[in-house]
């Protein structure tokens, strides 16, 4: 079982990743949860649909998928590497990783995949955490932060974008 963080162990995030988990919330499960819903959200989209951005200058659904996946692969590697003991990584610019990726000339259903496979491999990690390795404390993006708050920011940030999602894109 992991623990809900402490306000103390994390910087506040643009979206409140962390807060938008609830204290008698099993984050475990819910990140398990999370796998099939945004794997039948996406996959079940046919290609021009998923090019669809609401705004102009917005993400197109294929780049919020990729930017998802983005975000899980870092996140994960964050939790990685600081319950190993490393103290420092650099930060994480969004907007450049999703400009330098071509998520739009991709398939959807293998985003949808991809984002799968991405989960697993986190889940098969966070399931191993100890209570010690839980508390360890790094600095991401100049801020500090502990591990299980990464895994807590982890099931936030999708729950973040499937609001979004929702109120914006009309899907989810």
């Amino acid at each position: 079982m992991i623990s809900k963080p402490q306000p103390e162990e994390y910087a506040p995030q643009p979206g409140g990743y962390i807060n938008l988990i609830r204290d008698n919330e099993n984050v475990l499960d819910i990140l398990e949860a999370q796998k099939d819903i945004v794997y039948q959200l996406f996959y079940n989209l046919d290609n021009d649909k998923a090019m669809f951005a609401y705004a102009d200058g917005k993400w197109t659904l294929k780049q919020v998928l990729g930017h998802m996946i983005d975000t899980e692969r870092v996140f994960g590697f964050r939790a990685f590497c600081f319950a190993r003991g490393q103290r420092e990584l650099p930060g994480f610019e969004q907007d450049e990783y999703v400009e330098n990726a071509d998520f739009n000339a991709r398939n959807i259903q293998e985003l949808a995949e991809e984002f799968i496979a991405v989960r697993n491999a986190n889940l098969f990690f966070f399931r191993s955490i100890t209570g010690k390795q839980q508390t360890r404390r790094g600095i991401a993006s100049g801020n500090l932060i502990t591990v299980r708050a990464l895994v807590y920011a982890t099931a936030g940030h999708v729950r973040y974008h499937l609001n979004l999602l929702n109120e914006r894109y009309s899907i989810g």
